[in-house]
């Protein structure tokens, strides 16, 4: 049996392409693979700028950023001209045999950046539970939120002060993760800044 399911991995591709802010220079989409799941960013969050924390995705209108790049697509047959691709994208993995609620797929928003996770359907292991009953997003699965997310930063914070001087990607590294996650995670801690720049700099944790 795949791994994931063709139409969630070429659902969260295209919107990705479609949704994300082209004003940010220098940024890319970018897709992420590891042995539990496959990362999928893009830059600038939801177009309306609302946070997905709490909300039924599957209530969630459609809106379009790039509305000429999302008709090309239609007419490619790559993406229908209506429809959320939260619901497609659930839809896909729930259908799955092989599927189950701790292997719901994962969305993530700020007001700058977007990350969907999909979850290996033939891995065998433990997560948290990315969607409560009710349908709402809830604590998440492999470290993005909810108490996964705690222990998450925590360990960030153990490696930092271990070492000022640790980079993204090493934290990244050492703990399975996208250098992407650390960033974010990161950046929801303002106890936690860099001082300097690039190499020279290091990390301070205030309190």
């Amino acid at each position: 049996m795949p791994d994931y399911p063709d139409r969630a991995v070429l659902e969260g591709v295209v919107n990705a392409l479609i949704h994300r802010s082209y004003l940010e220079i220098g940024s890319e989409v970018h897709i992420d693979m590891f042995d539990d799941r496959i990362e999928i960013y893009s830059p600038g969050g939801m177009v309306s700028g609302i946070s997905l924390e709490g909300r039924d995705l599957l209530k969630i209108p459609s809106k379009r950023r790039n509305p000429i790049l999302a008709d090309i697509f239609s007419r490619l047959k790559y993406m229908e001209r209506r429809g959320s691709g939260f619901k497609k994208i659930l839809a896909d993995y729930e259908d799955q045999v092989e599927f189950d609620a701790t292997k719901m797929p994962v969305f993530d928003a700020d007001k700058d950046d977007f990350l969907l996770t999909l979850y290996n359907l033939n891995y065998d292991s433990n997560y948290s539970k990315a969607v409560n009953e009710d349908g709402t997003q809830g604590g998440t699965q492999g470290g993005t939120q909810g108490g996964t997310q705690d222990e998450l930063q925590k360990q960030i914070v153990i490696m930092i002060k271990e070492n000022p001087k640790v980079s993204t990607s090493e934290i990244a590294t050492k703990l399975n993760v996208g250098v992407r996650t650390v960033k974010r995670r990161i950046k929801k801690m303002p106890n936690i800044s860099y001082v300097g720049s690039g190499y020279s700099g290091h990390w301070e944790i205030k309190g």
